[in-house]
């Protein structure tokens, strides 16, 4: 599979009341080195619109703006994509920037390791403020997610996620689009697999993503995640690994430790370890005392809000039985 130079890559970016972040990612794509893709914006259902941000890009992008009733992330980039005309779908999130030579090489990584499907990591830019980059460290520290997300040492096998993700259209064409669910992009990835198609992971091609902008609402995401890790176990018998396990661990560990520190006054060591290790990490990959403090504060954030959703989902669908099948997992739809 080689992707020649007029080979179409068709950017496709579904939004809800986002018009300011979509400004900052319509800028960063009018600034490729590469112009081979076309950019899908498809509104779904704003209540504040992109549309002026969208067209004031409209002599400098090939650029398609679509506006749908309000279904959900995943109807809208199977809406998009239905619309696009590129050979390889490209998904980013609008709170996404993307490098100017983000385009060319993902063109020069596809002609170098053909693949059906691909990701790349994510980063944090200069311009994010000081939460956003904390968060970002600790989604993409090794210390917490184990690099699942991209990292070029992961615990497990890579699975492109919809902020740095892609397909070719015969996938699409084979598989269909995303369902509507908690971990969409998870469930797509699997459901590629399964069809027998090539995953791989451009650990070059990366992109800036800005993330929740506080911990209040940074609980609810990875919440969320813990529990949608217990439905993709449903759907997919086998699929949950031992990096999975690792936050819930985490958390009845934490309990446990802090529990027995009122009869053995060194119960805490192991915990305050691998928060010193947490701290000293944050501070070197950000070059930032404060930034790597705040990391820490993300870092439980992150594991404590996971391992309790994930608890809390693996005793009411697994232990008590309540599992509920994929149609009522998307009728769920609209998870935040």
């Amino acid at each position: 599979m080689d992707v020649p130079a007029k080979r179409l890559f068709s950017v496709i970016v579904p939004v809800f009341n986002r018009p300011d972040e979509i400004s900052d990612l319509l800028a960063s794509l009018a600034s490729q080195s590469d112009s081979g893709f076309e950019t899908v914006i498809v509104e779904d259902g704003s209540t504040i619109p992109c549309r002026e941000q969208c067209e004031a890009y409209a002599g400098r992008l090939s650029l398609k703006y679509f506006y749908k009733d309000n279904e959900g992330r995943s109807i809208a980039r199977n809406y998009g994509m239905d619309r696009a005309g590129g050979d390889y779908f490209i998904f980013v999130d609008s709170d996404c920037i993307l490098p100017p030579d983000y385009i060319a090489r993902l063109r020069e990584a596809l002609g170098e390791t053909p693949a059906d499907c691909f990701g790349g990591p994510d980063a944090a830019h200069e311009s994010f403020t000081d939460t956003q980059k904390a968060i970002n460290y600790s989604m993409t520290s090794f210390l917490t997610t184990g690099g699942i997300r991209g990292g070029k040492v992961h615990m497990e096998k890579f699975t492109p996620r919809t902020f740095n993700m892609g397909f070719s259209r015969q996938v699409y064409e084979k598989v269909g689009g995303f369902r509507e669910m908690f971990s969409e992009d998870i469930d797509m990835s699997t459901r590629i697999r399964l069809a027998g198609f090539s995953v791989m992971l451009f650990p070059d091609v990366a992109v800036y993503h800005k993330r929740r902008v506080d911990f209040r609402k940074f609980w609810r995401q990875v919440h969320v995640f813990g529990m949608s890790r217990i439905t993709l176990q449903l759907l997919y018998p086998g699929s949950m690994k031992a990096v999975h396990w690792l936050p819930a661990l985490f958390v009845i560990g934490a309990v446990a430790m802090i529990v027995w520190a009122f009869f053995w006054k060194w119960a805490l060591v192991p915990l305050l370890i691998y928060i010193l290790a947490l701290w000293i990490w944050g501070m070197i990959s950000t070059r930032s005392v404060k930034i790597g403090t705040m990391g820490v504060g993300a870092a439980m954030v992150q594991l404590c809000g996971y391992g309790t959703g994930f608890i809390r989902a693996y005793v009411w669908k697994i232990i008590l039985g309540h599992g509920r099948d994929i149609d009522d997992e998307i009728a769920r739809r609209k998870g935040k």
